[in-house]
Parts: structure tokens; sequence; C-alpha cells
């Protein structure tokens, strides 16, 4: 005689976190209204939010009270060592959301919940620790409910996830072909189709590389990541001119095939960041100006526009707003504006853009 309960819900796993749903919730507001539903979510409660706490408890964990925000009764806060988790249930729903400080790079607030990619960013034993966690309680709420089935799909397509126990990049890659409506991965099919005369024009378009290759599926490229970085790994065909390209076993970039290289190019130990470089150092000689720090300001200016050249602004007339450093993005203060040379705003000033004389700007 089996022992199992009859209870029907589906597992999943997040980043870092696992999650239980179940359907009954509204059914239950259907037939009996407000008091029918809350006596469904108890049970819910006694039946499965229980169980994960003892679970948690068997395999070292500490569940208190949460003191987080979500601080009723339906939230506990869980440690097992520097590894913590907020276990919430809602409605039809419990979320175990597991996150740690100890390498939070972008957000070491609040104990590091709002990290992103908090997988990634864990040690590898607290990796393995998480990954245990879940697994673990995904097979004891499958194994004592009838109907629970867990979700073994981590994303279709381009949502899917990559890294440590979960897609390589060929893998993501493939899965991307599976669910476009444009290139299936099938490379002698698509060339041959698209090589005729009437097509070849613009298919070697979206071939050609940066140093005038044309590229093929699946041929080793170079590239620039977006710190002047140089890269090397496998292109494959994406859309038009666009390629993925793997980079190592789990690392996925989309690069146009003008950002490709068929060979390595020169000097490769030097980072092409000229543009970073330009947008730094104009934001620190803004600072500086800002600051009354006119000494260290005369000495940004000299490495950025040596030999006292003239400058200009480029003053956009419908959004009437200054274009920043690079053209990239726009700003109301004419401190914060990009600060240009005459062959820079060569060709800028017409409709609806128009060049401003630096000088013109003061004494104005």
């Amino acid at each position: 005689m089996s022992n199992r309960i009859d209870r029907t819900g589906t597992i999943n796993f997040g980043d870092a976190s696992l999650s239980i749903c179940e359907e009954g919730i509204s059914q239950a507001r259907a037939d009996g209204g407000w008091d029918a539903a809350q006596a469904w979510e108890r049970q819910f409660k006694r039946d499965v939010f229980k169980r994960i706490v003892q679970t948690l408890n068997r395999l070292g964990w500490t569940v208190g009270e949460s003191t987080y925000i979500f601080t009723g009764n339906n939230n506990r806060y869980c440690t097992k060592g520097d590894l913590q988790a907020d276990l919430k249930l809602s409605g039809r729903c419990i979320q175990f959301e597991m996150f740690q400080c100890v390498n939070a790079p972008d957000r070491a607030d609040h104990g590091g919940r709002y990290q992103g990619e908090k997988e990634a960013h864990m040690p590898y034993v607290m990796r393995l620790e998480m990954e245990r966690t879940r697994r673990r309680i995904r097979d004891y709420l499958s194994n004592v409910f009838t109907g629970y089935a867990f979700n073994e799909k981590s994303g279709s397509g381009r949502s899917a996830k990559r890294g440590p126990m979960h897609l390589t990049a060929l893998e993501w890659i493939a899965e991307c072909y599976r669910s476009s409506c444009h290139f299936k991965g099938d490379w002698d099919a698509y060339f041959a189709a698209n090589s005729s005369r009437s097509m070849a024009g613009c298919f070697n378009s979206n071939r050609r590389s940066g140093d005038g290759t044309l590229l093929v599926h699946g041929q080793p490229v170079w590239c620039f990541d977006s710190r002047g970085r140089i890269q090397q790994g496998t292109a494959y065909y994406n859309i038009n001119n666009m390629w993925w390209v793997a980079l190592g076993r789990y690392d996925v970039t989309n690069k146009g095939s003008f950002e490709l290289y068929a060979t390595c190019p020169d000097n490769p130990r030097v980072k092409r960041n000229a543009d970073r470089r330009r947008q730094r150092l104009e934001a620190e000689l803004n600072t500086a100006v800002k600051a009354m720090k006119f000494e260290r300001a005369a000495q940004l200016r000299d490495i950025l526009f040596p030999g006292d050249q003239q400058l200009f602004h480029v003053w956009h007339s419908e959004h009437q707003l200054y274009h920043r450093a690079g053209f990239r993005g726009y700003t109301a203060d004419q401190s914060q504006a990009g600060k240009f040379t005459a062959d820079e705003v060569h060709g800028w000033d017409k409709a609806p853009n128009k060049v401003v004389a630096f000088a013109a700007l003061e004494a104005a």
C-alpha cells in the first residue's frame, strides 16, 4: 500500500533557486470562495512547505524566521555556512532562493541577494552544495507526491542557461538553431540556396570578415571583447551578417562579420580600446572642471586634444540636447557634452544636428 500523497505540481530550477507551483488554489477559490482558498493554502503549507523545512534541517541547514522584508509566517531565512537562502510561500507557489556574499562583486549589499548570475559567482564548493540541496528537495518531493513533475528544460532557445551543470557553448548554439525560424545550422544547404548569382552579393557581404576573408560556418576566428582584448573562438552563422562565436567551453558572443578576423590581427597584446579611453578621459575632464581642479583639467585636456585644437559641441535641435562623447547618448548639461575636433564633426553640421564652436558657447 502506497503512502504517497496525491498532489500535482511542477518543480523548476532557476538561477541558484528552486520553485514549486500548483494549480489547485484557483479551483478551490471558484468552488468555495476566499475561505476555501485559504484552507487550500494552509494544506499546501503543511504538505509541501513543512517538508522542505524538514529536508533542509536534515541536510544541515539552519532555518529560522526571516527578518528581511518578507517577515510573515510564510517565510523563512536559511543558512548553511556562508550559503544563505530565502524560503517563501505565496499563494500557489513556493520559492527557495539561495545566495552568498563571499563573491558578489556587483551587489554585495543585502547579503548578495541581488547579485546577477548567482550560480556563476558562487565559489565552486558552495555551488556544489547549492546544487545538492535543491536536487535533494526535488527528489524528496517527487517521491512523496504522486503528481509532482520536474521541468528538465532550463529555458529554450536563447533563454537556455549556459555554464557548469547546464548547456555548453555548442549545445546552447544548437538550441538556438532548434528554436530558430531562419537558420537551423545546416550550412551546406544554406550555402547552396544563397550562393546563386542573384543572391551571391548579399550573401557574401554577410560573410565578409574584418580582414576581407569570406567566413565559413565552423571556422576559427579572432575578435575583440568590449574592453578591446583579443579573443579566439569558433564562428557559427546566425542571421544576416551576425555570427555566433563560441569562446571556450561555455562562453558565446554574437558578432558582426566585420568584427571577426580569419587570421590573428597584428599586435594581439595591444588593446583596441581607443573609444573607451576617450570616453573615460572626457568624463575625468568634466569631473575635474566641476571640482574646480583646473590644473588636472588642463593636463587631461592636453592629453585628449594636444596642440590647442579648436573644439566643438554637437547640438540636436529636435531633442534639445547635446551629444555625449563618442556620439553615445545625449545630455542637457553642456559641461557633460562631448568635445569634438574639426575632423570628428565633419558632416554633422546638418539638420537636426548643429555644430557649435566651444568658444562660442563660452562667450554665450
